[in-house]
């Protein structure tokens, strides 16, 4: 199923171009009391929700895709991971190129020795809410990947047990601007994980492994290539994350972009594909608040 997170907070099923209003599913997640948990809920009782939507689809209120404001499908991921230089053209194209590697050292380019990093979760947002360009003085990149929903608790699950603890997937946008600072740095700023258009759950998508994948930026395409390129994969990306710390249902694995990342601007429309998951557009545009502080200058790092 597509399950789709929209306008004030309501929680569709995706048929096509129209959307089945289910937030009524949403009674069978518990209540929760302070402390909250750190992780999302809905995920946590996926299985639970989609079939009380089943149940409710039949009465549920229609709307038109394109009528609606698509939030990101996971509210409360209690942390987003998210893979370096995970296709071997991007590698290159990060470690040949001076505006992406800034003169990084070269371990920084090589995931098996850099490993994974953390975004913040502030910086999640859904395509209906757009991109707004933190620091306009330096180079802003899209990149676009493949996005895994972690469904149950992983920890340091291997390779071959990795696949049971997927909810589902998901297209994701890691908006990164360039410069010699640490990545998690450059890459949280507020609108800078962009998820969406919906969650397609797992039984949907057997074989991660071969989806095309693509990003147009104003009509043009600039990435084009699939996940079988990818040097880790699904599985081994969930074994090597739950490794090092451990997962819980909403978290997230950004698992790296293809080659062809390049600049974005105020302005610029991006529209976003993954086949069997679908296509979403977002929007660029300026920040309109205060000055931010001087950061470097220095330009750097895939």
């Amino acid at each position: 199923m597509r399950l789709c997170r929209f306008d004030d907070n309501r929680l569709g099923i995706v048929d096509g171009s129209i959307v089945r209003d289910v937030t009524a599913a949403l009674d069978v997640v518990p209540t929760q009391g302070y402390p909250y948990p750190m992780h999302d809920v809905l995920v946590e009782h996926l299985d639970r929700v989609l079939n009380r939507a089943r149940a409710v689809m039949p009465n549920a209120r229609t709307l038109a895709l394109d009528a609606i404001r698509l939030l990101s499908p996971v509210a409360n991921p209690g942390k987003i991971v998210a893979a370096p230089v995970n296709y071997e053209k991007h590698r290159i194209e990060a470690t040949t190129d001076p505006g992406l590697h800034g003169n990084n050292p070269g371990s920084a380019f090589n995931i098996h020795s850099a490993g994974l990093f953390l975004k913040s979760t502030s910086s999640l947002v859904g395509p209906g809410e757009g991109v707004v360009i933190r620091r306009p003085d330096r180079r802003t990149d899209h990149e676009v990947e493949l996005v895994i929903v972690i469904g149950r608790k992983a920890d340091r699950v291997s390779r071959a047990d990795a696949m049971a603890h997927v909810a589902g997937y998901a297209i994701g946008l890691d908006i990164s601007i360039r410069g010699s600072e640490d990545r998690s740095f450059r890459k949280s700023p507020d609108t800078y994980s962009v998820l969406g258009p919906w969650l397609v759950t797992a039984d949907e998508i057997p074989d991660p492994g071969s989806l095309d994948l693509q990003i147009a930026v104003n009509g043009e395409v600039r990435q084009q290539s699939n996940t079988r390129l990818m040097i880790l994969g699904v599985a081994e990306l969930i074994e090597m994350a739950s490794s090092m710390y451990t997962l819980h249902p909403g978290d997230l694995i950004f698992t790296g972009t293809p080659e062809g990342v390049s600049p974005i601007h105020p302005g610029d429309s991006i529209v976003a594909t993954i086949a069997h998951i679908g296509t979403m557009a977002v929007a660029v545009r300026a920040d309109r608040s205060i000055d931010a502080p001087a950061m470097s200058t220095s330009s750097a790092g895939a």
